[in-house]
């Protein structure tokens, strides 16, 4: 008789509709898992759910949980949540994103890629070289993976691709085989309380990779190059533009629509070796870094050269992460994720390439504590002079309670010092309105954010075709 361990649980998700959440919500369904979840309001990652045949209950109500026996929490829940206070009363047991997680691929061998920015695509760009080596991986991502359709999969293979997630430190529970970290950046600070302690959790993550494993480390990021000789470990490997690095980039060439770069392998007692012509689908040397941390991976696992370039020369990309959305009478739409002054300067040296086009950028906050840790970063990287025009918008709060005296005219008031002309515009139908006014045919509009700011793609169609 074969025993389904998942057949008497019945998992209810608070907070379901959000990409981590869904994700995990996907791979625990195709286990054979009860799942079952609730959200405030419908999304694209509540629809891929309800497709896939699971229940969605829209509002948090105590009724939702009358068949729960197991609750999963995301970090953006507060414990006055009506849901998560009644499975206290009820006593069941309830569990972190991250911990039910680490739960789930315990028996799996796991990459897990970690650090402020680039984990998306770096994760995505993994599991990619993966599938294309048929290791048929088990996939959980930050975002929707364009040739999957699908932030998550459940493969039959014994290896896990895994995105952390560092908001609440629950990325030290995942255990761990292989590990990338892209950088260290001044984030989650409102979980941490401040830099040092976010650092010293990295280096303890970086200390958990096991003897028959390694860490990939990129030492451009001046914070990650400082705190390796801190971790208790030197099990680790380096990559980047640096010349120390053991794959170093070099020879980069770019193009409109994608990259090309040679690596060269330093390592000790052995022979230095070149792999010349990468191509991969990404602009950015952002994103070249990112790529050359899923190729360090994929031939440290074994997996040959030309497998791994065909994978990234076939790379469909992610969604948000530098998306074109629509063209509209000869006016073009863009989106991404970017939500950080670091991430926002990257994008922004990529569009430095493009000549006679203005450049409309709206900018969403997300979190209170983000917007007034990083007031005036924000407000330095988003006066660059390729902006012809640039509108923020009020803070998406996701998990925080609002912040008295803290708004996006932080930032327009911070962008003065650097000579930056920003417009504060908190109303998401006044902003439609100016960028409808202003937008004219041969302009790009780009907007940037963790909350909700993509749906202004969707309303400036609708009002385009209003007009016709």
């Amino acid at each position: 008789m074969k025993i389904n361990i998942a057949s008497n649980e019945v998992v209810h998700f608070i907070g379901i509709g959000g990409i981590g959440m869904s994700g995990l919500a996907q791979i625990m369904n195709n286990m054979g898992f009860n799942i079952q979840g609730s959200d405030l309001n419908r999304n694209k990652n509540t629809d891929r759910l309800i497709k896939s045949g699971m229940k969605v209950y829209f509002g948090h109500h105590q009724k939702n949980l009358n068949k729960a026996t197991m609750i999963v929490i995301s970090s953006a829940i507060k414990k006055d949540n009506g849901e998560l206070i009644a499975a206290r009363h009820k006593k069941l047991p309830v569990f972190k994103r991250g911990e039910m997680l680490a739960n789930i691929v315990a028996l799996k061998k796991n990459i897990v890629i970690a650090g402020s920015h680039g984990k998306t695509t770096t994760t995505s760009l993994v599991a990619n070289i993966l599938e294309e080596a048929r290791l048929d991986p088990t996939i959980i991502n930050g975002g929707v993976i364009n040739s999957l359709k699908n932030n998550a999969q459940l493969g039959k293979s014994e290896w896990a691709v895994i995105e952390s997630d560092e908001s609440d430190g629950s990325f030290l529970k995942l255990p761990i085989t292989y590990s990338i970290v892209t950088n260290v950046d001044k984030e989650h600070l409102d979980f941490y309380g401040s830099f040092e302690k976010l650092k010293k959790s990295f280096c303890t993550f970086i200390e958990k990779t096991p003897s028959f494993g390694k860490s990939l480390i990129c030492i451009d990021n001046d914070n990650l190059k400082s705190l390796l000789p801190k971790c208790k470990t030197l099990n680790f490997l380096t990559y980047g533009f640096d010349k120390r690095s053991n794959y170093q980039i070099t020879n980069v060439r770019k193009n409109k629509n994608y990259s090309i770069f040679d690596l060269k392998l330093k390592f000790p007692s052995k022979k230095t070796a070149n792999i010349k012509n990468i191509v991969v689908n990404l602009i950015g040397d952002h994103n070249i870094t990112n790529a050359t941390a899923s190729i360090a991976i994929a031939l440290n696992l074994g997996i040959k050269t030309s497998k791994i370039k065909k994978a990234l020369k076939k790379f469909l990309g992610i969604q948000r992460r530098f998306t074109k959305v629509f063209s509209v009478g000869k006016r073009e739409f863009y989106d991404d994720y970017a939500h950080h002054p670091t991430e926002i300067q990257a994008v922004l040296e990529v569009l430095e390439g493009w000549k006679g086009r203005r450049l409309f950028l709206v900018f969403q906050p997300h979190l209170y504590s983000r917007t007034s840790d990083l007031a005036e970063d924000f407000g330095r990287v988003l006066s660059h002079p390729k902006l012809h025009q640039c509108i923020v918008t009020d803070i998406f709060p996701s998990r925080e309670a609002q912040m008295p005296g803290v708004t996006g005219k932080l930032i327009v008031d911070a962008a003065e010092a650097y000579g930056g002309r920003l417009d504060y515009i908190p109303d998401m139908n006044e902003v439609l309105k100016r960028v409808k006014q202003d937008l004219q045919p041969g302009d790009v509009l780009m907007t940037m954010g963790a909350g909700n700011i993509d749906r202004l793609g969707d309303a400036f169609i609708e009002a385009s075709q209003a007009d016709i």
